[in-house]
């Protein structure tokens, strides 16, 4: 019954603080704007994240489970979201505490059918590894099984007691945040959150079958053979069971100790550009790819630690990256991996129509979605900051950003979005690898990967290239061909007066305030926001107190519209 109170608390834990933080988010970043107030919401905006991530990390860690697999995420996207979430959950990736060893060894005897002592000639007690699903230790092979491996040295995962029941809780509670969010319309018209969720899902219970995992180690193994950057362990089948996990120990520099790779005489920044490069070679050449590469799953093995490897790395490197955990695999169909190219070669190209094109061939835009105006917006994208790495684009101002958020910022939240299968995984591993580069070297540019990798993509499609590029050069001719005509029609229209210009937000406007009476907006508002307080103060007193109080303005709105409108002439 205990366990059943603590999954119950843990659930509720889960959604009070999901609850939470979408009413602040709703209430600064939506509601203060429509009233004029976005300044206000806008400057204490880094704070508010701080104190976001500085709470999930507290509840990340408390709970373990799947939130630490959010968190780590969370992280990792050093080039996308602000350092004052990344910086607060960078931890994540370390933090997680140890099971005590006497549970860990209670249930590897069972799964294994033997004490401990016989499978393993030795298993040190102290975890090289705690991740949120299990921990792993090193070990060495029995004198029977040693010979049939090969190997003496090993690494043994095993499974966090009961992770399977916490498992189910969190996804369960995730599950419910979903439906939530899918309520939230401009949430619901981009993206399909119960989709995505269960995706997690299916990859989460595939994480905690260690003998999937085994199998997707030799796939990749396979994958990679004859790619002399990429090393994989070996897998002790005889000791592998669905929770205990045996591979061959290739402990080695971990990817983002950058002191550790300058005093091996490697040098960071050539890490970076060597890894974006393996991992789009995953991506977009073999289509089966680690989709969680941070930096506890990756090592750079100096060539001298691996004499079975001497010789091998090519270009003169005398290291490689050695890859762990296998759990989260992702695999990317043909289809979709010509999509991807091409957005890959529209981005390297800073061509906006083909980003747009690359983008509807994925799946990410539906077909019938009118794009004209998102060419427009990734056309200027690419001209104002095309080309810049992740350092040069923390220099630009600000203001220019938010500028393109407001001229373009109706375009794409107007257009029907949405991702296909496995591209969370995708959108993962690309994210992953972008940050962990970011990392090893701050003036790390994108584009440096990209265009090297897009000419390559272009070489091995000459002839499709060549005549995407005829019919490109057709097109052209034959808009200026038909340029006089179509000044010389725009002439006449605006001679005649028959130009007219559209401002599809300020229509919008006018449509609700069509659909919608002032008094009807008001009582709703009071009675959201009435609630909202309520729910918010057990949580927390000062948000809760405000939105209670805030709710008397609506009220009285209302009210005296209403008198206001009896008063009136009729």
């Amino acid at each position: 019954m205990a366990d059943v109170g603590n999954m119950r608390a843990r659930y509720r834990r889960i959604l009070r603080f999901a609850a939470l933080y979408m009413v602040q988010a709703w209430w600064y970043e939506l509601f203060l704007p429509r009233l004029g107030l976005a300044r206000i919401a806008a400057r204490g905006r880094a704070a508010r994240l701080r104190r976001l991530a500085q709470r999930f990390h507290v509840l990340a860690v408390d709970l373990g489970g799947l939130m630490i697999k959010v968190g780590q995420f969370m992280s990792s996207r050093l080039d996308v979201l602000p350092p004052e979430i990344t910086k607060e959950l960078e931890g994540l990736q370390d933090e997680v505490p140890p099971v005590p060893f006497p549970a860990i060894r209670q249930l590897a005897e069972v799964e294994l059918g033997v004490p401990l002592g016989r499978a393993y000639a030795f298993v040190d007690p102290v975890p090289v590894a705690a991740a949120s699903l299990g921990q792993a230790h090193r070990a060495r092979l029995s004198d029977a099984d040693a010979p049939d491996a090969g190997l003496t040295g090993v690494v043994v995962k095993i499974q966090r007691p009961g992770i399977q029941q916490v498992v189910d809780v969190d996804l369960r509670a995730l599950r419910r945040v979903a439906r939530w969010l899918s309520r939230v319309k401009v949430v619901s018209t981009r993206v399909d959150m119960p989709a995505l969720v269960e995706e997690f899902a299916y990859t989460s219970l595939e994480e905690i079958d260690y003998l999937h995992e085994a199998a997707n180690a030799e796939r990749f193994a396979l994958e990679f053979a004859d790619d002399a950057r990429v090393a994989v362990p070996e897998v002790v089948w005889e000791r592998t069971t669905r929770r205990v996990l045996t591979l061959q120990d290739v402990t080695a520099i971990k990817i983002n100790d950058v002191a550790a790779l300058r005093a091996a005489g490697i040098d960071p920044s050539e890490v970076a550009a060597e890894f974006a490069a393996v991992m789009f070679d995953q991506v977009f050449n073999d289509g089966f790819f680690h989709a969680d590469p941070h930096p506890g799953n990756v090592f750079v093995t100096p060539l001298m630690n691996r004499p079975d490897a001497a010789g091998a790395a090519s270009g003169g490197r005398r290291w490689i990256f050695t890859f762990i955990d296998f759990g989260m695999m992702g695999e990317v169909p043909e289809a979709l991996r010509r999509g991807l190219r091409r957005v890959l070669v529209a981005a390297a190209s800073r061509d906006g129509r083909g980003m747009v094109d690359g983008m509807r061939e994925v799946g990410v835009i539906l077909p019938s979605a009118d794009t004209a105006e998102l060419e427009r917006a990734m056309t200027k994208l690419f001209a104002r900051f095309g080309g810049m790495g992740f350092a040069e684009l923390q220099e630009v101002d600000p203001r220019e950003f938010r500028e393109f958020a407001l001229e373009f910022g109706d375009v794409v939240r107007s257009l029907p979005f949405q991702l296909p299968e496995n591209f969370l995984l995708i959108v993962r591993a690309m994210g992953l690898t972008s940050g962990m580069c970011s990392a090893l070297d701050p003036r790390f540019n994108i584009w440096d990967a990209i265009e090297p990798y897009a000419q390559q993509l272009i070489r091995e499609e000459g002839g499709n290239v060549l005549q995407a590029f005829a019919k490109q050069a057709l097109a052209v001719s034959g808009v200026v061909a038909r340029l006089p005509q179509r000044l010389d029609d725009l002439t006449t229209r605006i001679e005649e007066g028959r130009v007219a210009t559209q401002n599809p937000r300020l229509e919008r406007r006018i449509g609700r305030l069509e659909r919608t009476g002032r008094r009807v907006v008001s009582s709703v508002l009071f009675a959201a926001l009435l609630i909202g307080g309520i729910l918010v103060r057990a949580e927390d007193a000062v948000i809760g107190t405000v939105l209670i109080a805030v709710s008397a303005l609506p009220l009285l709105h209302a009210l005296f519209a209403g008198f206001a409108g009896r008063r009136g002439p009729g």
